[in-house]
Parts: C-alpha cells; structure tokens; sequence
C-alpha cells in the first residue's frame, strides 16, 4: 500500500480535542511512513489552516449539513449530515484503500459503488453508549431527547460495520463488544502527540483538572470535583477547559483556592499539566480510551484516576486509584508530600513504548492493508 484515502468527521487541525488528536496524529504517522494521505473533511466551525496539507497528498473539504431536522429522520444525526456526493465520486477514482474515521462518516460505507474496496472503520466509541451516558449527565430536554434518539438510531445504523473490512478499536473493552457482533475487529490503540516521556522529577504547588467542559461528561467530573473533593481542601486546585456551566462557574466562585481558566491554549494547558503535583482525572464513562490520560502520562507527575478511566488500559499501575470522594481526598493529601522520582519516570517509559507508540502502531495497521 502506498495511498490511503481518509474521510474524517471533522478538521483535524488543530488536533485540540479527543477524536481530532488520534486523526491528526494518524496522518503525520501515515506520512512519516510514506504513505500518501487524501484527506476528505468534513468541516462545520473550525476554520482551515495551511499546516494541514504538509501531511497529506491532497486535502478536500465539504461542508457538514447541519440545517437538516436532527429528531427526524432514520440516520443518526451524526450520520446523515456527513453526506456529499462529490466525496463519493472522489473515493471512487481510484482503487485504495479508505479509512471511514468514527461511525460519523460512514454514510457510504455500504454503498455498491465501493463493494470491493478494503474498508476500514475506525471506531472512537462504542457510539450508541456514549450517546446513551451523554443523556444521562443532560439536563436540558431537547437534548437529552436528542441523545436518547441518536443514540438508538446509532445502535441501529452499526450494522453499516459489517462491510467493513476492518474494524479498528480503540480501546480493550471496546475491541471485545465489538467482536461480539464482528469478526473483523482490531485493536488499534491511541495516536497521540508525544513522542518520549517529558515528565519532570519534583514536586509541584497545585492540583488540575482539564477537559472540553462543554462535554457534559467531563462537566460533570469538574463539579463533583470541586464540590465533593476540593471543596474542604487546602490544596490549590485550576479547572482549565473551554464552556463551563453556569453551575460549575458558580460552585467554582465560592472557594478562593479554586481556580477556572477557560481559554487556555494547547500549551497552556500542556505546561499546567506539566507542572501540577498532580492530575486528577476521573471519569463517569467507561467507553473509548482518553487520550488525556495518556498526555498526562507523558507529561505530567502523578495522576490520580478512579477505576473507570483505566479499566483494561494496561495503565492503572501508571496511576493513583481512587473511587470515591472521601478515598480521592484522601490521596490527594497523600500525593502532595510525595515528590516524583526518576525511578517512577523510567517505569512510565517502559509501559508507554510498548502500547502507546505512534510509529509501532502504524506500521502494525499498514501491515493489516493489502
């Protein structure tokens, strides 16, 4: 194989959330292999940059059609607005091989104009659960109408995957619930943007948390964070993530040793995590892999997670493990006498070049494509 053409559910570029990492991270790893990339994007908000042709062959953009109805209809959502035409006819003026990125861009991955053409998916989520725990932690009804409806349009659509010549899991417990329905599943951990363990030795001044907060997830970690953990603790602690909720601005506003930053850079954020004594991350889904567990793993000095952000990673030895409120507490206050020694550096360079290397893992997947 030397092309590839790849269609992703959103601009890669800046790669500053989730999904948009692993495909951005992807493309330079396919590049550095010498693979020549046509990028198809779907685009809706995120303004374009040059940067983005250095990595591929050819770059094609088509605009997201966020004016249909998204609570009619039998397609996911997610679905039906990632549909051009022009994309289809561009996918078929050639014979290689196309990667589909997320279940989003999957509109034609059953179509006859493409039956024998080696196809992959590569899955971010199980989608129908991820849509399904949005719901849950929701709480304005429109959408938590919407997450209950895509999320059972989306269980039903993942049946696309069966003309899939490759499915491509993100995760351990992804990879396994999704060999109970496909034969063709793969694990394909993580793409990412490091490439060697930058944690400092030492010790730091503060807590930190960070995450996309317009997320409802990780808003929901950021409150119960502050108002069940930091709330009665003399420890600094800095939130940093772009649109909080008016609730979690308030509850931040009544402690003065908590601190909300909502328009940190990449970099800003990549030198708090660096210079925290510790990184508390939890999470109320099981589902996909975070990939800012691997950056704080990288870059950052102790991590504090509860079991959900690290079951079957292969990185809880990596982490301090706490569940509850009072059991994070009381880590915390453990943690902060603790410094971060070299012998713990070495141990996370030597669990962190097996399963989480970007060169690795490409050429394990380009040996996977005829």
């Amino acid at each position: 194989m030397d092309s590839l053409h790849i269609v992703s559910f959103d601009n890669p570029y800046p790669p500053n959330y989730g999904g948009v990492i692993d495909v951005f991270y992807k493309l330079k790893a396919f590049k550095a292999a010498g693979i020549k990339v046509t990028l198809h994007v779907f685009e809706y908000g995120r303004r374009r940059y040059p940067d983005l042709d250095a990595y591929c062959y050819a770059v094609y953009y088509y605009k997201r059609r966020t004016f249909v109805n998204p609570f009619i209809g039998s397609l996911p959502y997610i679905v039906s607005t990632r549909n051009d035409l022009q994309l289809l006819q561009r996918l078929t003026d050639d014979n290689a091989p196309i990667l589909f990125e997320g279940l989003h861009s999957c509109y034609f991955l059953d179509h006859p104009d493409l039956k024998h053409r080696f196809k992959m998916v590569r899955m971010h989520n199980i989608e129908h659960d991820y849509y399904r725990k949005l719901e849950d932690v929701e709480q304005n009804f429109f959408k938590k109408y919407f997450f209950a409806k895509e999320a059972d349009r989306l269980e039903r659509f993942e049946q696309v995957l069966q003309h899939a010549n490759l499915i491509l899991a993100i995760s351990f417990n992804d990879e396994q619930t999704l060999l109970k329905r496909y034969p063709q599943v793969r694990l394909l951990p993580a793409f990412h943007a490091n490439e060697e363990v930058t944690a400092i030795a030492g010790r730091g001044k503060y807590a930190f948390y960070h995450g996309n907060l317009s997320v409802g997830e990780n808003d929901e970690a950021a409150k119960f964070l502050v108002n069940e953990v930091f709330h009665d603790l003399n420890i600094p602690f800095i939130i940093a993530g772009n649109n909080p909720s008016d609730a979690l601005k308030k509850a931040v506003a009544n402690y003065s040793h908590i601190q909300l930053l909502q328009h940190a850079s990449t970099d800003e954020i990549n030198q708090l995590t660096r210079d925290a004594q510790v990184n508390v991350l939890p999470t109320f889904q099981s589902t996909g892999i975070k990939l800012k567990l691997i950056n704080v793993l990288y870059q950052g000095r102790w991590a504090l997670v509860n079991n959900m952000m690290v079951e079957n990673t292969g990185l809880a030895d990596l982490c301090m493990i706490a569940n509850t409120s009072s059991e994070m507490k009381s880590a915390i206050k453990k943690v902060f006498s603790l410094p971060f020694e070299e012998t713990a550096l070495a141990h996370r360079k030597e669990i962190l070049s097996q399963a989480f290397c970007n060169q690795n893992n490409i050429e394990q997947l380009i040996r996977c494509i005829p």
